[in-house]
This record gives C-alpha cells, structure tokens and sequence, in this order.
C-alpha cells in the first residue's frame, strides 16, 4: 500500500477524493497518481476541470486540437506526466506518428493551423512574456479568430498551472503507460519525472 504520492504523505481520501478514483478506476482500470495528490483538494480539481472544459468547449475546440495544445505545452514545460497522458489520448484520435511529432516539436502529420496552435502553446508554456503581436497574427492567418486565440491562451495556461502542481510535488506518471502507450510516444518523452518503479529502483 502506497504511504506517500510524490514528496507528500497520502492524503485521507474523502467522499469526492473516492468518486474521483472510481471513476479512473472505470475509465482507465487503476487510480491515476495525479488524483492520488488531488485528493488533498478534490473539489480544487474538479473546480478547474471544470474551468477548462468552460474555457474550451464553447469556443470550438475538439478533442484532437485540446490533445495538441496539451502535448505541445506539456513537451515545452518539461512535463513527463501530461505528455504521456496526452500523448496517448492525442495518438487515439490521431496516430501515435502524429503524437511523438508534437512531442519532439517536428509537428509532423498536423495541418498548417494545427502547427500554428502548437507553436502558440510551446510559446506559452515556455516564456509568455516573449510573445508578440506577429505570433497572434500567425493565428489569424491561418484562420482563428481572436475568441479562439483567447479560449486556447486560458486552456493552455490552466493546464500548466495542473502541470505545476503535479511537477513541483514530485508525483510520477502511472507505471501502467508503460504497456498501454504507444512506442513512439513512450520513446519520445525524455524528460521530466521518471515513473515510480524506476524511482524505487
């Protein structure tokens, strides 16, 4: 039985805490390590779960572009845990090809408007005080408007802040990616924490 998630001692699981495992439990098979953490503030998780689903969905953004943006954030901040995660999800609604382009930044298989998102979120995720008037005007041209523009900044920047958290305290992507992610994906993250049994090893 796991004694501490991360740098942390487990936390006490309440009610919120278990229905967030149950239901990794019922979509993933096992409880993630990310909602082992959470559950020192599970309504704070589900709160900005919330704010990026609110942040996203009304502004067109599908499931394949929030896949992009979170591996190229993930990959540029250094984040080991989310671009496994997102890499696998971005694999199944593309190709594991596509997933370990936007990990190593080739970009490779994205049209010219998703390669312009993924420069914009390794911009972000990298130094936001660099960006300029030109990067927004890349975006425009290639058709995103600035609602858009707005909706996919705010995405970006809550799910580093989850990033943030999850890197600062030490927690290690789940073991299980290990069998379940693609090759090209798992051979593509370098960086960032290892998992779990290779710290105990």
């Amino acid at each position: 039985m796991m004694t501490t998630i991360g740098f942390l001692g487990m936390p006490e699981a309440d009610d919120d805490a278990k229905r967030i495992f149950e239901e990794d439990v019922e979509e993933l098979g096992y409880v993630m390590n990310v909602s082992r953490l959470w559950a020192y503030q599970p309504r704070t998780v589900m709160s900005l779960f919330g704010l990026l689903r609110e942040a996203s969905s009304p502004h067109g953004l599908d499931a394949r572009q929030r896949s992009i943006l979170v591996v190229a954030c993930a990959s540029a901040f250094g984040d080991s845990y989310c671009s496994l995660s997102w890499g696998v999800r971005l694999a199944g609604v593309a190709d594991e090809a596509i997933a370990a382009g936007v990990l190593l930044g080739t970009d490779a298989g994205l049209s010219d408007q998703e390669r312009a998102m993924a420069r914009w979120a390794r911009k972000l995720a990298r130094d936001p005080n660099r960006t300029t008037e030109a990067d927004i005007q890349e975006l425009r041209d290639v058709g995103i408007g600035d609602d858009k523009i707005f909706a996919m900044t705010v995405f970006v920047a809550l799910r580093l802040a989850f990033s943030t958290v999850n890197d600062a305290l030490g927690v290690p992507p789940d073991s299980e990616y290990r069998t379940h992610a693609p090759a090209a994906v798992l051979n593509a993250v370098t960086y960032g924490r290892p998992f779990q049994d290779d710290i105990a090893s």
